[in-house]
């Protein structure tokens, strides 16, 4: 039986042969593809994701790859299958989207390790207890405590050497320094309606205006304000006769489910960037 599973994941310009040279170096290394999806894109770029059984040592796999990669110029990456990606995760007061993420990855439902949940609020130390998560909690009340923050989040990055940082309903809005610190590695979650509400209570001034569709949006997080490349949305219908707290409720089921999905994609990593869109092997 094979020794190693890996999932290789790159991206190229699109040209003739990449899929020859790239299964050429899986066949001289022993290896058999288990799973193997593909696109090109509109802009002339290619990308293509495979899962590769191998008895071959990984730095002789990496050698290979290496050949391929410099001749085709791509951006490749190659991972462990089921390895759990480490993930910090950021909160406030919500508790849905954080239980959601910390039972699934209790019972193996979720690829991922959590070192740490950080909030601006003390509400999610319980939760963090039950799943015997550590928790730290900062307030964010001021520009220098914000400030401190942001500092305190690259400091856990570096030092859990994180892979993923998942706002998980952290209400506060990032700088663009700490954006683009983590750019390509950072997802949120956001309520979708339209029209659009903002402010407080958006569930409340859906109720109001009569709204048929809740749903949410899982995003990569960028300087710009909840337009990230959208990594998945869900839609559920509702009616006339749900009240302000049902609509909210409804709302933080497609949320958790929403956010879930978009990390459990990223962790097995089916997320390629093109542009300002995503592309999904799902």
């Amino acid at each position: 039986m094979p020794q190693h599973h890996w999932i290789l994941s790159f991206v190229c310009d699109d040209m003739p042969g990449i899929v020859n040279a790239i299964s050429g170096a899986i066949v001289d290394c022993g290896g058999n593809i288990t799973e193997s999806q593909q696109f090109a894109s509109s802009n002339g770029r290619f990308f293509m994701r495979l899962q590769v059984e191998a008895d071959a040592p990984r730095a002789d796999f990496e050698a290979r790859l290496t050949q391929v990669g410099e001749r085709h110029q791509m951006e490749w990456q190659l991972d462990d299958v089921g390895r759990p990606l480490r993930t910090l995760v950021l909160g406030s007061t919500a508790k849905h989207c954080v239980s959601d993420l910390l039972f699934r990855q209790r019972e193996g439902q979720l690829p991922i390790d959590v070192p740490l949940v950080l909030s601006n609020h003390e509400s999610l130390s319980r939760i963090a207890d039950f799943y015997d998560v550590p928790f730290e909690h900062r307030p964010v009340k001021t520009a220098e405590e914000k400030q401190a923050m942001e500092a305190r989040i690259l400091e856990l990055v570096d030092q859990h050497d994180i892979e993923l940082v998942v706002l998980a309903r952290y209400m506060q809005i990032l700088s663009e320094d700490l954006c683009r610190a983590l750019e390509g590695r950072a997802i949120n979650i956001h309520h979708s309606f339209l029209p659009g509400f903002k402010g407080a209570n958006p569930y409340r001034q859906a109720h109001d205006r009569g709204v048929k569709l809740i749903g949410a949006t899982a995003h990569f997080v960028t300087p710009d304000l909840d337009e990230g490349p959208i990594i998945e949305q869900n839609v559920t219908r509702v009616d006339h006769s749900h009240s302000p707290a049902q609509l909210q409720h409804i709302g933080q089921d497609v949320e958790s489910q929403t956010l879930t999905r978009a990390v459990r994609w990223f962790a097995e990593h089916r997320v390629l960037l093109d542009g300002d869109r995503t592309v999904i092997f799902r």
